[in-house]
């Protein structure tokens, strides 16, 4: 073969390739398909919006549930943020939820809320009867001494000074005072009205169930 040919050949084969790599060149549009239906175009998926925090739901009703039922059932609605507190004013913590029943709740049940909102529970325990609304612990006494009777000794003793020297005793017997949220205060030295000036203050008490003598 004569170098001259052997050259042409040698450009046309390396041309050949080339013309498919034109950078100009456009590809055909794949269209997409449904299957089984070639030629027709693919169904758009229509995504909803994501829950937020700020996303209002209507609040279920808990009054009546054991505390941890009404948890449960509470999450399951979309509200994590959750509290309680005694409603019957002892200021005592709910350690095991299975002791405590719903009484109360806030928001109130049917209000409309962001999900994020706290839902606050007052309970007492499963063998006490709900007051008929929810009781608050004494507030702090100022320069006088305030009327605690029929409160429980616990909230009594807190809203004093913490300097305040406190003696409490059984007004039923003699019987230790070891858990001072179980009793109520039945009398009280100084009596209410009486000008707090740093004196000792002495209560006398009974457990809830139990009648002031």
């Amino acid at each position: 073969m004569h170098a001259r040919t052997a050259t042409i050949l040698g450009v046309l084969a390396t041309a050949a390739p080339l013309a498919g790599c034109d950078p100009n060149a456009t590809s055909p549009t794949a269209t997409p398909t449904t299957a089984g239906t070639p030629g027709t175009p693919a169904a758009t998926t229509t995504v909803a919006p994501k829950a937020t925090a700020a996303t209002p739901k209507t609040v279920p009703n808990f009054v009546g549930k054991g505390l941890q039922s009404a948890q449960d059932a509470a999450q399951a609605a979309g509200f994590y943020n959750l509290a309680s507190h005694d409603a019957a004013g002892r200021d005592r913590h709910q350690i095991l939820d299975l002791d405590w029943q719903v009484c109360s709740q806030a928001p109130a049940a049917g209000t409309s809320a962001p999900v994020d909102t706290k839902l606050d529970f007052g309970a007492v325990k499963t063998n006490e009867t709900c007051p008929a609304s929810d009781q608050k612990a004494p507030a702090k006494a100022g320069k006088t001494m305030p009327n605690f009777k029929g409160k429980a000794l616990n909230t009594a003793t807190a809203a004093l000074d913490p300097s305040t020297s406190i003696d409490s005793a059984d007004a039923a017997g003699d019987r230790m005072i070891l858990v001072q949220s179980n009793w109520k205060v039945c009398t009280q030295s100084p009596t209410p009205g009486t000008a707090l000036t740093g004196q000792p203050v002495k209560f006398t008490a009974v457990k809830f169930e139990e009648t002031c003598p």
